[in-house]
């Protein structure tokens, strides 16, 4: 890795800016100039390349327009999952998360949380199945899955878009069937295995390191035939990071608009939320989820992988009050 390499955050700010941030209602006008083995330094100007990056609208996913923040309702047809997992029917949890103001659905039938062991292809597809018939045609559907077979079925079921939380790591057949089918492709950041990630990450320069691993998991994405306007990124929160490697990818998660593409955060219930906020379990841990969230909004995030639907709805329309207000000038 270059240690001259030069990375440039946009510092969001409140009452807009010289430049709008791709993320519809933050913009801004310095830039942090992040350099491996420097401390962070405010300039008030980039490349021209990297103001593009930064402020190009993202295209629509599956229809939606991303000026404003999205939320992905999760929905866990797994016995295993760490907060969730075997406390609801799959099917009937798809339409509460759509009547809660869910924009879109992401089904899996795999846990990744820390530890957990793989699942057979076809239990994946057994699991997904029932809440893909139910999804279809009432809201899009993503599918939390890092295997071609899964992705195959779940793309005949109705989903419209994959979302692999190994970053085509995992299966390479994969980039291949989303390549064909033609559908967008969220691709997540992880330091090895649900099983051992969690046992000792380590990294040089996390922000830096997981930006430079995601721009080469899109340069991959790319070489196979995959659209850059159908690929999403996810920075991997929890995935292979500890408390303090979390923390510093979210103080300054803005950085990761500069690779052109839409950014997915999944934060919702998460161990460090808990540890923090003295929630210990998953469940409390609904106002510090939000938290997240709306800081992430603040730092233009366009897309927010949540549990609790309902909640979140009703902070979006707090926060989306507020700019409409900003903006017109009261």
């Amino acid at each position: 890795m270059s240690t001259d390499r030069l990375y440039y955050r946009p510092i969001p700010q409140a009452q807009g800016g010289r430049w709008p941030m791709a993320g519809g209602w933050t913009g801004f006008s310095a830039l942090e100039c992040l350099q491996r083995g420097h401390a962070p330094r405010v300039v008030t100007d980039a490349p021209d390349a990297v103001i593009a990056a930064l402020t190009a609208p993202r295209p629509p996913l599956m229809g939606l327009t991303l000026n404003r923040p999205r939320l992905m309702g999760i929905v866990n047809a797994t016995p295993d999952s760490f907060s969730d997992g075997g406390h609801y029917d799959p099917v009937s949890q798809c339409r509460a998360l759509a009547t809660a103001g869910a924009d879109l659905l992401d089904i899996g039938g795999e846990s990744t949380r820390p530890g957990a062991e793989e699942t057979a292809p076809a239990d994946e597809i057994a699991r997904i199945h029932p809440a893909l018939e139910a999804a279809r045609g009432v809201l899009p559907i993503s599918v939390d899955t890092r295997k071609a077979a899964v992705a195959q079925a779940a793309l005949q079921a109705g989903a419209g878009m994959v979302n692999d939380v190994s970053g085509f790591d995992f299966d390479a057949a994969l980039p291949g069937l989303v390549a064909r089918a033609g559908v967008p492709v969220c691709l997540m950041h992880a330091q090895g295995l649900p099983q051992t990630m969690q046992d000792d990450p380590r990294y040089d320069d996390v922000l830096l390191d997981v930006y430079d691993a995601l721009e080469a998991r899109i340069a991959r994405a790319v070489a196979a035939g995959i659209a850059p306007d159908c690929i999403v990124i996810d920075p991997g929160i929890g995935f292979g990071k500890t408390e303090a490697h979390n923390l510093a990818i979210l103080r300054r998660i803005s950085l990761y608009h500069g690779l052109g593409c839409p950014i997915l955060l999944g934060v919702s219930r998460k161990r460090f939320i808990g540890r923090i906020g003295g929630a210990e379990l998953p469940a409390d841990r609904v106002p510090g989820t939000l938290a997240l969230t709306v800081a992430a909004i603040a730092q233009g995030v366009q897309i927010h992988r949540v549990h609790d639907v309902a909640e979140h709805a009703q902070a979006l329309r707090l926060v989306a009050a507020l700019n409409e207000t900003r903006e017109a000038g009261q």
